[in-house]
């Protein structure tokens, strides 16, 4: 790799850049702000500062990460697609359909590799977790409990938190979609959510434009009960699922990348890694997004996933409206 970009100065193009600098340390990176004005404070692992899309597409770069709020990723995205620039796209994909499916038919048009950037994925639990469910390790699933919490304040310390993507509804905040994590990995262990009732709340704690807690009850094509919580509320992150089946259940506990199986006879440790380096996620997703681009097998998440994820977030916000 000769020249790689990275669109965006928040949290996680910071992670990209420090990423990149150690899978492609002879790589000249580029990096440029979503709104293209030039940073006022150094910006670290960088190489050259761009000032538009147009003068990351006459660099002639291998492929580019676009990590600036959702709300802008198509328009920064489907120019380079245009180009035959194979472009990464941090999560989630848009916070439309409408831009989810400009995005869909830009890449079938030029063929050009995209990948949406679901680190989750690349956990080692998670990957456990879908194999034990695919394999009836457990037998019929009759239902599954997601959750979530993590406390927004303490996400970026140095910030006012009211100030941050995940707070303003104009830059794509709110739990549907900054945890839209746990919506992605549940429709790829489970197959198409259905929802049945949804509940968002907006807390006097936080004080927010958009939601900060969301319960979700929703049906699989195979009528599995699932409840999904997410929350920027919890004081001490919380992340942990469990499968009920008739013939045991699977806990899986995100944060310390654990699954456990308990049935009538015994409570099993499956996998347990909690010292497991979590970075390991987003360098093995840009690996994977490296053996997309070159054509061979990869993992990676697709545009019309994301979409997916994307159209259950619109559906369950139109659900609420209705009410």
């Amino acid at each position: 790799m000769k020249n790689i970009a990275v669109i965006g100065l928040g949290n996680i193009a910071t992670r990209h850049r420090r990423n990149l600098k150690m899978l492609f340390p002879e790589a000249k990176l580029i990096v440029m702000s979503a709104s293209g004005r030039t940073p006022k404070e150094p910006v670290t692992d960088s190489d050259h500062i761009a000032e538009s899309i147009d003068e990351i597409i006459q660099l002639q770069v291998q492929f580019a990460i676009i990590a600036s709020p959702a709300p802008f990723h198509a328009q920064h995205a489907i120019p380079l697609i245009k180009a035959s620039i194979p472009v990464l796209i941090e999560k989630p994909v848009s916070v439309t359909q409408t831009d989810a499916q400009a995005l869909i038919y830009a890449q079938a048009q030029y063929q050009t590799p995209v990948a949406v950037g679901y680190c989750l994925r690349y956990l080692p639990s998670a990957q456990q977790v879908r194999q034990m469910l695919q394999k009836g390790v457990i037998g019929n699933l009759y239902n599954a409990f997601i959750e979530i919490g993590q406390y927004l304040p303490d996400w970026r310390p140095t910030k006012d938190y009211r100030e941050t993507v995940s707070a303003r509804a104009e830059l794509g905040g709110g739990v549907l979609l900054e945890l839209s994590h746990e919506l992605d990995y549940a429709q790829w262990i489970l197959g198409s959510l259905t929802p049945q009732h949804v509940l968002l709340r907006a807390s006097e704690e936080l004080g927010l434009e958009v939601e900060d807690n969301a319960d979700l009850l929703m049906t699989t094509s195979k009528g599995t009960v699932v409840n999904i919580h997410l929350d920027f509320l919890q004081r001490k992150a919380h992340r942990k699922c469990r499968f009920i089946g008739s013939e045991g259940c699977i806990e899986w506990d995100l944060i310390q990348n654990e699954v456990v199986l308990i049935t009538a006879k015994e409570r099993q440790e499956i996998y347990s890694a909690p010292e497991w380096d979590k970075n390991q996620m987003y360098l093995e997703m840009v690996t994977d997004f490296i053996r997309k681009i070159n054509g061979q097998p990869n993992q990676s998440i697709s545009l019309q996933e994301a979409e997916r994820t994307v159209g259950l977030i619109v559906e369950m916000k139109e659900f609420v409206k209705k009410k």
